[in-house]
């Protein structure tokens, strides 16, 4: 069975169901890293929502409205960016809601609501300053409550809250809001300058970011809490602190409670930056005697709480009012229960600096019969004291079969409602019906509007009454916009203008103020400008376009819109202008000895009226004058020129005619008359090193005369100069050069003259014919990468008369899939190599090389098996030699590790942290050559031996590296001073609080005598909490202190008392003893160890160490030391072989004494496949 546990998140307004009793371990429910924030967009503007979430498993996210449903693909679009990890909903224009985000997986749900607010226009919205309290009023002074109330409420409820404070004509006073808009307005821009609100991060701390510019670097900056003052300081370690980096200011809660939860603003001197705004406001109500009355805001950002008022007095929770607020904290809701006609009046919700005002109006149960009773009507008298007696109050909608609130009456009112009257919407204007069904026909009744009677219904509450029955519906009246149907026909019709001149519209409209006007063309909202004029009033609204050009033709609209509805109405612009030329090129139809015929096309704008005529002149090449050769109709953009002379040439200008005028000219290349046409390219027939054979087609236009001949015309290839070759048309080309390369072409010959050469031939070189030569041989594979492989190979052999000489080659490829070759080069090369570029990483391609030369291509010549585009096989091995392998972080801080290696083909990369893989916080992008492991924020719980192993087909590689995440240690206790013998002194002090979680830590003493004054550190490395001093002068004063040391460095210091060494005589003979013996020890493998203890006795006793009981005296291995009796032993590097018991013997002529501890050695956990050399 599934359960429901309320959670709350550390992201406020975030509320979190899980649905069972215990999560499984690694388990979590869906939560908000980053909560969608409430949106402000411009009318027409699409809406964004961004949230990121976690929770294992991944939660899936969907998205809700309060206002209908969000599964219209048309205008809502949810995605999910991969790079960014923030789930995104797209909001099509003009869809104010309050939207609710969802994050679920099968242990549970979190949810949270954000609300998307739609302006119009460009307006700012500026939040007014907010006062923490308002100054008293004076005689004769405005209320200061009045004009804050004013300040932030919209124009419509100006008169309703001056009724409030019993001010009736309020004209008065706009001149003095308007006047404090302006002042608040310019307080708020000399104190601030780009403001912004950033995002709201849980992270331990509650924290609030914000970018902030002060003009005035010394203006106060104060803390608010529900309208309360908060103190705060600069030092994280309090409760509340505010720090600043440069221009951002971060404001954060340190363990934050349940009860710091709450609106926290930001005021700099007078001037708001964080505030809250009502999504929707309350509104008034109506209610009767001994019912409940319930008003309900919907806020923009969560609240926890806000404050409810009635006048000057505040509402609190409890038997006449209920105070409830939604599980989002957006919707806050006041009952007041048991209405009496002294609840009547004004109610306000204040959150933060803004406020909401409505009323509540209290009405009477059977006021509604009062008609009855003043005009003595008997019947309806009788009942309602029939009523009175059976405790009926006639309320209700007539339906129950008349009961109403009869208790044990035996008297039937008579008629019943079938079917009461309904709640009725209607347009000004337009016909609205009540009607209800009786269970009488005979049975007669009276209407009431507002508790009068009436005879025609106009307005809002309308009740009939039929004996003591009564039912009651409210009437709406709505004024829309509306266009007169003439002035919107006489609109609708386009406006025709000329180039240049204006272009103006006038629509007047009707309905309920405000209105809101829009002017549209093609869609684009015209704004006034230079050009645009827009003159609107209360009833009539004025478009002017100044200097119209044809491109300002096309669709213009009016939007005009109110509360009630909105009204559209489209007119058309044309602007007339002269036509564009005439559009090229221009084609030769027909060019004969006696006429010229030639087309174009229409111009591309014929400027808004059709193209009348076409308007043609002529030159002859080679002259200066134009002449007129008349116009032709518009309809046939062709024209045939008879008047012209065998062998000459001719250019001509078109020009389009319309009604506006005549635009400009397209002229034509030279038309030759009579000339023959074009032959077809010649072609090679045989090409020889001292001759080349052509041939050719004869025109199929002979220019009306007989063709006599042909100009043949050569160029050779790198020149642009064209020789002709003989006059007449021979066929054979004898004066070429051996090897160089020509082109050709031949133009016709009539009576005219000579017509326009054809195109010119393929290149030919003047040479003998030549055989294809043979395979090339010794092809090698010289390198390969993923995108690239060399080839090299060796030229083949001539062999005259079967295989010339080879003169380039050509290199293709196929991937093995496929089953055609792909040429790699266009060109022959002439070089025995060739790189291949652009393959597929790791894909399998066939490769070969061809020989050619100019008698053709030989055979091709390639591989017998085929070749992978990767480098050579390489085994992983690391390149950085002076990796570290031990890296120390302070807590908080980032990690990031970068190992560089070589191995071919790309290999797999994983990393484990002390045998298991890494927690998913950890970061890990690997390339071709690398890879990196980042921590963003490290904790002490990311301290371990991380390895990292390549691994491809070649074979593995291994390395480790111990991260060792701390911070600065924290000082010892207080520090103890005991002498016991003369000539030292044992300090004992309490461990650091650090000693438990830092296996590293250890500790450092200093002294300083009243001799020398200065600090000279005694020991260090010691991991015991008592350490003996020894050199102790008598009637020296001394001074110690004792510091707590690991990788990041030593603490604050931790100071003894003073103390004064005094001489005595005393007897020094004593048998030997331990003042500190041996402790157990436990070291990290690789590191080294010392171990110490102190002794004394008289005569000073001889030391021996033991491990295993075996004597270390003579073990070069260990570094023994006796220092005035302290007695240490170090080992440098311990092994797996350093572990055992170890004992100090110490014996004088009084006696022998002993003391032996255990060393254990912690080994660091290792992958068995790693190579010896990467272990320590």
């Amino acid at each position: 069975s599934s359960v429901a546990i309320k959670k709350r998140s550390r992201v406020p307004g975030v509320m979190i169901t899980q649905y069972v009793e215990e999560l499984p371990a690694g388990k979590t429910t869906p939560d908000f890293t980053r909560k969608p924030m409430s949106v402000t967009a411009q009318e027409g503007k699409k809406g964004f929502f961004k949230a990121m979430v976690s929770g294992e498993p991944a939660p899936t996210v969907t998205w809700g409205r309060n206002m209908g449903e969000v599964d219209d693909p048309q205008i809502y679009k949810a995605r999910y960016d991969e790079r960014a990890q923030e789930h995104i909903l797209e909001i099509k224009p003009d869809q104010a809601d309050t939207y609710k985000c969802f994050a679920t997986n099968e242990y549970g749900m979190a949810v949270c609501t954000a609300a998307l607010k739609v302006i119009e226009g460009k307006r700012q919205i500026i939040t007014m300053p907010y006062k923490k309290k308002l100054p008293p009023k004076k005689d004769g002074e405005i209320d200061p409550k009045l004009l804050e109330l004013l300040i932030n409420a919209p124009k419509k409820d100006y008169e309703k809250i001056c009724a409030d404070f019993g001010v009736f004509d309020f004209r008065w006073l706009l001149k003095r809001l308007n006047q404090l808009k302006k002042e608040r307005a310019d307080e708020q821009a000399k104190q601030l300058e780009n403001v912004k609100q950033i995002e709201v991060k849980p992270n331990g701390r509650a924290e609030f970011s914000l970018d902030m510019k002060l003009q005035d670097p010394n203006s106060a900056i104060n803390l608010y809490k529900d309208g309360e003052p908060v103190p705060y300081g600069d030092d994280e370690n309090s409760k509340h602190s505010l720090k600043k980096t440069g221009t951002k200011y971060v404001f954060s809660i340190k363990d934050p409670q349940p009860e710091d939860a709450g609106f926290y603003q930001l005021d700099v001197e007078e001037a708001n930056v964080l505030a809250t705004d009502f999504q929707a406001k309350i509104k008034d109500v109506k209610a009767f005697e001994s019912e409940d009355a319930i008003f309900q805001c919907v806020l923009s950002s969560p609240l926890n709480r806000i404050t409810w008022s009635k006048e000057d007095s505040s509402l609190e929770h409890g038997d006449k009012y209920e105070i409830t607020v939604s599980e989002d904290k957006l919707i806050h809701t006041l009952r007041v229960k048991d209405c009496k006609m002294a609840d009547d009046g004004a109610y306000y919700a204040i959150a933060g600096i803004t406020t909401s005002s409505a009323s509540l109006k209290v009405e009477g149960r059977i006021s509604s019969l009062f008609m009855y009773i003043n005009k003595n009507l008997k019947k309806i008298d009788s009942v309602i004291a029939k009523d009175s007696l059976d405790g009926r109050d006639g309320s209700g909608d007539g339906t129950g079969g008349g009961t109403g609130g009869k208790t044990g009456s035996k008297t039937d009112c008579g008629v019943q409602f079938v079917s009461g009257l309904s709640d009725t919407v209607a347009n000004v204007g337009e016909r609205a019906e009540l009607s209800c069904k009786l269970s009488s026909e005979t049975s007669e009744g009276r209407w009431y509007k507002d508790g009068k009677l009436v005879s025609q219904l106009f307005w809002e509450n309308y009740e009939l009454i039929i004996d003591c029955r009564k039912s009651e519906a409210t009437l709406h009246i709505q004024d829309p916009p509306k266009i007169d149907a003439d002035a919107l026909g006489k609109f609708t019709k386009p406006v025709i203008i000329k180039a240049g001149e204006n272009a103006e519209w006038k629509l007047p409209f009707s309905g309920g103020a405000p209105m809101n006007i829009q002017w549209y063309k093609d869609d684009d909202e015209l704004l006034p400008a230079l050009n645009v004029k827009i003159e609107t009033s209360a009833t009539e609204s004025k478009l002017r376009l100044v200097k119209c050009q044809r491109k300002d033709g096309g669709e213009v609209k009016i939007k005009i819109k109110n509360e009630f509805g909105t009204t559209e109405a489209i007119s058309k612009l044309i602007v007339l202008d002269k036509p564009t030329p005439p559009q090229g090129p221009v084609d030769i139809i027909e060019s004969a000895v006696t006429s010229v015929e030639f087309k174009w096309k229409p111009p591309k704008d014929d400027g808004g009226c059709p193209v009348t005529n076409y308007i043609i002149d002529r030159q002859q090449v080679g002259r200066n004058k134009w002449s007129n050769l008349g116009e032709i109709p518009g309809n046939n953009p062709s024209y045939k020129d008879s008047d012209v002379n065998p062998g000459r040439r001719y250019c001509y200008r078109i020009r389009a005619k319309n009604s506006e005028g005549i635009s400009d000219y397209l002229q034509s290349e030279d038309i030759p008359a009579g000339y023959p046409g074009s032959p077809t390219a010649p072609k090679v027939v045989s090409a020889f090193k001292d001759c080349i054979n052509l041939t050719w087609c004869p025109p199929c236009d002979t220019g009306g005369t007989k063709i006599v001949g042909y100009n043949l015309e050569k160029n050779k290839k790198g020149t642009n100069y064209w020789s002709l070759v003989n006059q007449g048309g021979p066929i054979t080309v004898k004066d070429v050069i051996e090897g160089a390369a020509y082109e050709f072409r031949v133009s016709a010959i009539n009576l005219s003259g000579a017509g326009h050469p054809s195109l010119p031939c393929d290149t030919v070189n003047a040479r003998d014919p030549m055989k294809p030569p043979g395979k090339v041989t010794d092809l090698k594979l010289t390198s390969s990468n993923y995108t690239t492989f060399s080839l090299a190979w060796t030229k083949p052999k001539e062999i005259k008369g079967v295989e010339d000489e080879a003169q380039g080659y050509y290199v293709e490829i196929r991937s093995i899939e496929n089953l055609e070759w792909t040429r790699c080069n266009a060109i022959p090369i002439t070089l025995t190599s060739y790189n291949v570029h652009g393959l597929k990483a790791m894909a399998s391609y066939w490769a070969r090389v061809i020989a050619t030369n100019y008698g053709g291509d030989g055979e091709p010549h390639g591989f017998d098996n085929y070749i992978i585009a990767m480098p050579p096989p390489v085994k992983p091995k690391f390149k950085d030699r002076k990796m570290k392998t031990f890296v120390v972080v302070r807590s908080g801080n980032t990690v990031r590790l970068n190992i560089n290696f070589e191995a071919s083909p790309v290999p797999q990369i994983s990393w484990i942290k002390d045998g298991i893989p890494v927690p998913k916080h950890v970061t890990i992008t690997n390339s071709d050559k690398g890879s990196q492991l980042l921590i963003p924020t490290s904790e002490r719980s990311d301290s371990g031996i991380y390895t990292i192993t390549v691994k491809n087909i070649v074979g593995q590689a291994s390395i480790n590296v111990e991260i060792r995440v701390t911070d600065d240690p924290k000082p010892p206790g207080p520090v103890e001073l005991e002498q016991n013998i003369p000539g030292t002194v044992t300090l004992s002090w309490t461990p650091s609080p650090d000693e438990k979680r830092d296996d590293r830590l250890h500790y450092m003493v200093s002294k300083r005598d009243s001799f020398k004054h200065t600090w000279r550190t005694v020991a260090d490395n010691l991991f015991n909490n008592k350490f003996t001093v020894i050199n102790i002068l008598p009637g020296r004063e001394y001074n110690f202190r004792v510091f707590a040391k690991n990788d990041m460095g030593p603490s604050p210091p931790s100071e003894s008392p003073v103390t004064l060494v005094k001489t005595k005589s005393y007897d020094f003979q004593s048998p030997p003893s331990f003042i500190v013996p041996l402790k157990r020890r436990t070291a990290p493998q690789g590191y080294e160890c010392y171990i110490s203890c102190a002794v004394k006795g008289d005569p000073a006793p001889r030391v021996t160490w033991y491990r295993n009981n075996i004597s270390l005296n003579t073990n070069t291995n260990y570094l023994i030391t006796n220092v005035c009796g302290v007695c240490s032993l170090l080992i440098l590097r311990v092994g797996p072989t350093d572990d055992g018991e170890y004992k100090v013997v110490i014996e004088n002529k009084l006696g022998t004494s002993e003391s032996s501890m255990t060393l254990n050695v912690r080994a660091p956990i290792v992958n068995p496949r790693i190579s010896p050399q990467y272990r320590y």
